[in-house]
C-alpha cells in the first residue's frame, strides 16, 4: 500500500511538471530574468539596484571591501516655503501686451524681473534635495593559507534577479566558497543581507555605517546606530533619519566598537538594517524599533520566501517572451555591447529591459508613500543632480507611463497624492500672478508643495506642468474605468481647468483663446528683428494640453452627473481653443502660435508633439496630415539625445506605427555608456546595471522605454486595441505576452508569428463588448470574464 501510494504520487509529480513545461509554453516567457556581472561593480552606476518602494540599497560585491549605498523615498532636505510674488499680477497685462505687439524680448525681461519666483528658487538650501541616506560598509578580513599574501579568487559573479527581486554575489578565496544573498524586503520593509561560506568559522568582517555628511554613528550594545537631521534652508533642523543595523550568526562571535560590529568566525552572517524618516510626522525612532525586533525573529527562509511572493503579486501580472539570442548568457555589459552592434540577434534583450523598467517601477514606490523622482529610488549623492526633484515638463511623467499598461495601476496613485497636495499651494499662486481661478503648478516641484514659477522665465513659467500632471491622473481612469477613483481626483481636474479657463486670453490675429506668457519647454526662438526669446503665449503644447483637459473634465462631469453648469463653459470655450495642430510652412508642427524659427532644431524636448502622445489628439487614422507632419517634426529633431528624449522619440515613433524606426530608438537607448557628466544634447544610453543615463543617471529614460516597447505592442488610445501595431522587423518570427492593460480595463495575452497575431485572450471583470485591431482587421469581440 505504502509503495503504491508513491507510485501515484509521482505519476501526478510528473503530470505536474508536464503541465508546467506546457504553460510556460503556452503563455510566455518564463526563462530566467537575469542582470549578471563576472567583476565587482568598479563605479555605482554597475551596481544591481534594489528596493521595495520604500527602502533601496545598491551593493557593489566588493571582495575585501564592499559598499552599499542606502536610499529611503522620504528623505528630503529643504522645507516648506512660500515662494510667491503676491504682486506679479499687476506686470500681467503690461506682459501680455508686450507679447501682442510682438516685443518678446521686453515681455521677458519684465517677466525675470517680477513675474518669477522670489529667492532662489530650485538654486536655494529650502528647496531642497532627494539624497542618499549614506553607506553599509563591510570590510572582509580573510585569512590567507600559510606562506601566502596574496588571495586566489575564482568563480566570481555578480546577479540581479527580476522576478524575485534577490540580488547575489558569489566568489571562491582558496576553495572556499562564499555568497551574499541581498534584498530590501517587501514582507518585514527591511533591508537583508546574507553572507555564507562553505568553509565553517571562515567569515569575519567589520560592519559600518556612514554618509557624506550630517550624521552620527554609535552601538548600543549589538546594535548599530547612524541618525542625523538634514538642512531645512532655515535654521537647520531639517528632516531626521535613523539606520539600525542588527546581525545573526552561525558559529562565531559578535563583538562591538564604539562605531562598528566586528563579526570572527561566523559561518553564516545575516545583517538586518531598518531604517526611516520623519517624513510626514512619522515616529521614525519607534518605526525602525518594531520593524527590527519583528525581523530578526522570523526565519531567513521564511523572509526571503514571503519577499519573493509579495514581490511576484506585482511582477508576475506580465510577461513577454521575444524569443531567445546569441548573446542571451552573456554579462550584461558585454549583452548591451553586442546588442548596439548586432540588435537583431538578441531580442530577448528588449524582453529584459521591458521587465527592468517594470521591477525598477514596483522598487521605487508604494501606495501612501511618494512616485519615483529624476532618480527613482536611488541616489549616491547629497546633491543629486536637478536636485533629484519632479520636473513638470515631461520628466515625472513619463516616470508613469509604463504604469497602467504594464498592469501596475495601483502604483500610479502616489502621483495623484502629491498632485493633491499641490492644489492649495497652486491655488495661492494663481491667484498671485494671474489672478485667475482653480490652481496651477510651473515647471518643478518638491515633497514641499511648491507650484511657483521657476526662478528664470527662459523655462520657468511654462503653464503645461498642473495640464500634463491631469493626464497621468486620467490615464488611471481610462484603464480602470474606477467610478470611485475619479470621483476623487475630479476636483483635482476641475481645479485645473479653472485655471485655464480664467486664465486664457483672447490672439487679436486668429481670436483663439490662448495662455500668457508661457514658454514651449524648454526652447528658444528667433525674432523678425534677430533677437531671441522663450517667453510667448500660446505655445502648442498648452493648447493641445487645455483641449484634452476641458474634454477630459467634461466627459468626467457627464459620468459623475454633476457640474451641468461648468461643463456648458468648457464646451463653449473648447471652440475657441486652437486645434490640435498647426501645420507650419515648413511642414512641421508649429511648436509656437507664431511659425517662430527655433534657435535649435534639434532641441532635446519635443513637447510641441503632445498631442500624439500621451494625449490621443493627433493619430494616423484620425488627423493623418498632422501626423505626417508630426514625422517631419520628428526627422528634423534627429535621434539624439539624453535618453530620456530618445525614449520619447521612440514612443512617437510608436504613436505612428512605424516599429523599426522605433527599433532603432530603443537602440540607441540601449548604447553603452559611462558618461556620468550633466549633458542637454547628443548623450543617452545606459550604464552597466542598465539604468539609463541623461548623463548623468536620470531613470526617466528606463520608464519611458518600457512604455514605448508597450506602445510598440498594444496601443489602445484610438477607440480600439490595436494588436502589434508597431513591430519592428526583428521582433516579427515569434512573440507572446500576457497581462498587459488597455483602456477600459482589459486584459490582454496575444501570440504571433512572422508578424501575425496567431491567438489572443481579451478579458475585463465585466465581460465587455470591445473593438480590436488583428492583423488589419477589426473586430468587435465579448472579453472573458475574469
Amino acid at each position: 500500500m505504502h509503495l503504491e501510494s508513491i507510485s501515484v504520487n509521482r505519476k501526478s509529480l510528473l503530470t505536474l511538471l508536464l503541465s508546467c513545461l506546457l504553460s510556460s509554453s503556452l503563455f510566455g516567457q518564463q526563462k530566467p530574468l537575469k542582470l549578471t556581472s563576472d567583476i565587482p561593480a568598479a563605479t555605482w552606476e554597475s551596481t544591481f539596484p534594489m528596493g521595495n518602494g520604500r527602502l533601496g540599497m545598491t551593493p557593489d560585491g566588493g571582495i575585501k571591501k564592499e559598499t552599499i549605498v542606502l536610499n529611503d523615498i522620504t528623505l528630503w532636505s529643504g522645507s516648506p516655503q512660500d515662494a510667491n510674488n503676491y504682486e506679479a499680477y499687476k506686470s500681467l497685462p503690461e506682459i501680455r501686451k508686450l507679447i501682442m505687439e510682438g516685443k518678446n524680448e521686453e515681455a521677458q525681461d519684465l517677466v525675470n524681473k517680477n513675474f518669477v519666483c522670489k529667492g532662489p528658487g530650485s538654486g536655494g538650501a529650502q528647496w531642497g534635495k532627494y539624497q542618499t541616506m549614506g553607506a553599509l560598509q563591510i570590510d572582509y578580513n580573510y585569512k590567507t593559507p600559510a606562506g601566502s599574501n596574496e588571495l586566489k579568487t575564482s568563480n566570481y559573479k555578480r546577479e540581479l534577479s527580476l522576478d524575485q527581486a534577490i540580488a547575489t554575489t558569489e566568489y571562491t578565496l582558496d576553495g572556499n566558497n562564499f555568497k551574499r544573498e541581498y534584498f530590501t524586503s517587501f514582507d518585514d520593509d527591511i533591508s537583508m543581507i546574507r553572507i555564507t561560506a562553505t568553509k565553517a568559522g571562515s567569515l569575519n568582517c567589520r560592519i559600518s555605517l556612514n554618509r557624506p555628511e550630517r550624521f552620527a554613528v554609535k552601538t548600543e550594545g549589538k546594535e548599530l546606530q547612524m541618525y542625523g537631521q538634514l538642512d531645512n534652508g532655515t535654521d537647520g533642523k531639517g528632516m531626521q533619519y535613523l539606520c539600525r543595523v542588527q546581525t545573526r550568526l552561525k558559529d562565531g562571535k559578535l563583538s562591538s566598537t564604539s562605531d562598528a560590529l566586528v563579526v570572527e568566525g561566523a559561518t553564516e552572517l545575516i545583517i538586518y538594517l531598518s531604517a526611516a524618516t520623519d517624513f510626514r510626522g512619522f515616529d521614525f525612532k519607534a518605526q525602525t524599533k518594531s520593524i527590527l525586533q519583528k525581523a530578526v525573529t522570523k526565519p531567513y527562509a521564511l523572509q526571503k520566501a514571503n519577499h519573493i511572493t509579495r514581490f511576484g503579486k506585482f511582477f508576475k501580472r506580465v510577461s513577454l517572451d521575444l524569443g531567445e539570442g546569441a548573446s542571451s548568457k552573456l554579462p550584461v555589459i558585454s549583452r548591451l555591447d553586442q546588442f548596439y552592434q548586432h540588435a537583431d540577434d538578441d531580442p530577448a534583450l528588449a524582453a529584459l529591459f521591458f521587465q527592468f523598467g517594470r521591477y525598477l517601477t514596483i522598487s521605487s514606490t508604494r501606495v501612501g508613500l511618494l512616485p519615483p523622482n529624476l532618480q527613482g529610488l536611488w541616489a549616491k549623492e547629497i546633491n543629486t543632480p536637478w536636485n533629484g526633484d519632479y520636473h513638470l515638463d515631461v520628466n515625472v511623467q513619463m516616470n508613469h507611463w509604463p504604469v497602467e499598461v504594464t498592469n501596475l495601476s495601483e502604483l500610479n496613485l502616489p502621483l495623484a497624492d502629491l498632485v493633491r497636495n499641490l492644489v492649495e499651494p497652486g491655488q495661492r499662486t494663481a491667484k498671485a500672478y494671474y489672478n485667475a481661478e482653480g490652481w496651477i503648478a510651473h515647471v518643478i516641484t518638491n515633497v514641499w508643495g511648491f507650484t511657483e514659477p521657476g526662478e528664470s522665465a527662459s523655462w520657468g513659467v511654462a503653464n503645461a506642468g498642473s495640464g500634463w500632471l491631469c493626464n497621468n491622473l486620467w490615464d488611471h481612469y481610462a484603464f480602470t474605468n474606477d467610478l470611485a477613483y475619479l470621483k476623487s481626483i475630479y476636483p483635482i481636474l476641475k481645479g485645473s481647468a479653472q485655471f485655464y479657463s480664467s486664465a486664457l486670453v483672447k490672439d487679436p490675429k486668429t481670436g483663439w483663446l490662448v495662455t500668457s506668457p508661457s514658454v514651449s519647454p524648454e526652447n528658444s526662438f528667433y525674432l523678425p528683428n534677430g533677437k531671441t526669446a522663450n517667453v510667448s503665449m500660446g505655445p502648442t503644447i498648452d493648447n493641445q494640453i487645455v483641449r484634452e483637459l476641458f474634454g477630459n473634465v467634461i466627459t468626467a462631469a457627464k459620468r459623475l452627473n454633476i457640474d451641468p453648469e461648468f461643463r456648458k463653459q468648457l464646451e463653449e470655450k473648447l471652440k475657441s481653443v486652437p486645434p490640435a495642430g498647426v501645420i507650419s510652412k515648413s511642414g512641421r508642427i508649429q511648436e509656437w502660435l507664431e511659425d517662430y524659427k527655433e534657435t535649435d532644431p534639434q532641441h532635446r524636448h519635443i513637447s510641441h508633439l503632445y498631442g500624439l502622445y500621451p494625449a490621443s489628439l493627433i493619430t494616423p487614422s484620425q488627423s493623418p496630415l498632422l501626423a505626417e507632419a508630426a514625422k517631419k517634426t520628428l526627422e528634423v529633431r534627429g535621434d539624439d539625445g539624453p535618453s530620456w528624449t530618445i525614449a520619447y522619440k521612440l514612443l512617437f515613433w510608436a504613436r505612428l506605427k512605424d516599429g523599426n524606426r522605433a527599433f532603432k530608438l530603443l537602440k540607441e537607448i540601449l548604447k553603452p555608456t559611462s558618461r556620468t557628466d550633466i549633458n542637454y544634447g547628443a548623450g543617452g544610453g545606459v550604464y552597466p546595471n542598465m539604468l539609463s543615463a541623461g548623463p548623468p543617471f536620470q531613470i526617466d529614460g528606463n520608464f519611458g522605454a518600457t512604455a514605448g516597447i508597450a506602445e510598440m505592442l498594444i496601443q489602445s488610445h484610438d477607440g480600439f486595441i490595436d494588436l502589434l501595431p508597431a513591430v519592428p522587423d526583428a521582433w516579427k518570427s515569434y512573440g507572446n505576452v500576457k497581462g498587459l492593460k488597455a483602456r477600459g480595463n482589459f486584459v490582454v495575452n496575444f501570440s504571433w508569428k512572422n508578424g501575425k497575431v496567431i491567438s489572443y485572450r481579451i478579458s475585463s471583470r465585466s465581460g465587455a463588448r470591445v473593438k480590436v485591431m488583428v492583423n488589419g482587421t477589426m473586430k468587435e469581440v465579448v472579453a472573458h470574464k475574469l
